[in-house]
């Protein structure tokens, strides 16, 4: 059994909880989640099985979309609904659509974020919330993220009341906090804030659309027919690009060769993914760190049986 299973992630569970519950339903150890999704969001959360585990980093990679929603009035502790109060501020004025808008437009682009208290991030070896809930306080890292494209889904003109909240999509990079970016849209408009909702609705490829529940997962499990909700590992690489080649340089890829970098993906700054004529994927290359013009694998998917 191998491929993956864009899973729709039900609220309450952490995304070690549907890789434990999948190894349940599918009677197998090797199972594996692209990235983690904290307990109260839903959503798009594919999982590698078997050999396509190998390929989990690529998806943990590629870009994400997101719709949430933000509440301006209050922050909390861990950035969403689920933390304690920290700050309170009523909303004493109506925000009109093209301020909110031109704040949100402010965030396209690159962008710094320091990541929450709470959330997966390591210092010193340690998740930072392990030191929040010991209510420690460090010193934590500022990363880059990349925010592609963000929209408002209201359609008022005018937003008021004690606290004001409003949904949004988002297409992001990896690695971008979404509470951290809704406290930032609230900061923008001279407020505290928190995300009071999130789904993921993208990951890599794989879509809402896509997605399949453990219930349906279990039901073709019980049918006989796992093989027909798992996808083939190529579409975990679709993002990145292809190099196609023949079938004697095919048996080289498997044992690992070094090749020259084709004229076509000589400025790549991705992994480069080596299929053969008929699009199987092969083998992740990548620039020869040490040999200018030559690739060298990252990853040998398919070996010489």
């Amino acid at each position: 059994m191998e491929g993956i299973i864009p899973l729709y992630k039900p609220k309450g569970m952490t995304s070690h909880d549907c890789v434990f519950k999948l190894r349940k339903i599918l009677h197998t150890k090797r199972v594996g989640h692209t990235g983690t999704l904290d307990p109260d969001v839903t959503g798009v959360l594919p999982i590698c099985i078997g050999r396509a585990t190998k390929v989990a980093e690529y998806i943990t990679d590629a870009g994400k979309a997101y719709e949430g929603e933000v509440t301006i009035g209050f922050s909390t502790t861990t950035e969403d609904a689920s933390g304690e109060m920290i700050a309170r501020k009523t909303v004493n004025r109506v925000m009109n659509r093209d301020e909110i808008l031109k704040v949100l437009q402010g965030f396209t682009g690159r962008i710094n974020q320091t990541p929450p208290m709470y959330s997966a991030v390591k210092v010193n070896g340690k998740k930072l919330y392990e030191y929040a809930r010991q209510g420690i306080e460090v010193e934590r890292p500022t990363r880059t993220v990349e925010i592609y494209s963000i929209e408002l889904l209201d359609d008022r003109e005018n937003f008021s009341g004690e606290q004001v909240s409003f949904r949004f999509r988002v297409s992001c990079s990896k690695g971008t906090y979404i509470r951290t970016l809704a406290v930032m849209i609230g900061e923008a408009l001279g407020f505290p804030a928190h995300m009071s909702y999130l789904s993921r609705i993208q990951s890599a490829a794989f879509s809402l659309a896509d997605c399949f529940t453990f219930e349906q997962v279990e039901e073709k499990m019980e049918e006989g027919k796992i093989k027909d909700i798992l996808y083939p590992i190529e579409t975990a690489l679709a993002h990145l690009p292809k190099y196609r080649i023949n079938d004697k340089i095919a048996e080289k890829v498997k044992n690992g060769a070094v090749l020259p970098t084709p004229d076509s993906c000589m400025n790549e700054t991705k992994p480069i993914v080596v299929e053969t004529e008929s699009g199987q994927a092969l083998a992740i290359y990548i620039h020869h760190p040490g040999k200018p013009g030559m690739m060298k694998p990252s990853k040998v998917l398919r070996s010489i049986e």
